[in-house]
């Protein structure tokens, strides 16, 4: 159970290199017993967007631009996993949220939304039945009556 379960795929045949993934274990924070003083279960993990050559130059390109409020260092991605007991499971954890990132980030742009128009038939439609409501409403108004 020591083996990462990887590749990661970011996206169609782009995965997580894992010569270029640098981790880092440090002990978690909060409640845990005897157990957590003693373990590093926290996982820190770094991938460094700027210089790799995993990734093609256009999703590069993207994500540098996408994520540069979150980039440290020139471009270093950071992602942390505290979540489990277990350092492998939170390893896991690191880097199955880094590659949902990048694949997030390196994404095409949504296809413009053309703008279309409101089909004659239905806007007459509409007008018609404003209409018909409003003289319904102006027949309660008790002018007419004796």
């Amino acid at each position: 159970m020591d083996d990462m379960s990887g590749p990661y795929l970011i996206r169609g045949s782009v995965s997580l290199p894992e010569a270029e993934l640098m981790w880092r274990f440090s002990r978690s924070s909060g409640p845990g017993g005897q157990h957590v003083n003693t373990s590093d279960s926290q996982v820190e993990l770094r991938f460094d967007l700027a210089k790799t050559e995993a990734l093609p130059e256009v999703w590069k390109a993207r994500a540098l631009e996408r994520l540069a409020g979150r980039l440290v260092d020139g471009g270093v991605v950071v992602v942390r996993a505290s979540e489990h007991r277990s350092q492998w499971r939170n390893r896991e954890t690191a880097a199955v949220r880094l590659a949902a990132l990048l694949a997030e980030a390196s994404a095409p742009p949504p296809k413009p939304r053309r703008p279309t128009r409101i089909p004659r038939g239905i806007n007459e439609r509409r007008l018609r039945e404003k209409k018909q409501r409003s003289d319904t409403k102006r027949g309660r108004s008790g002018r007419d009556w004796g």
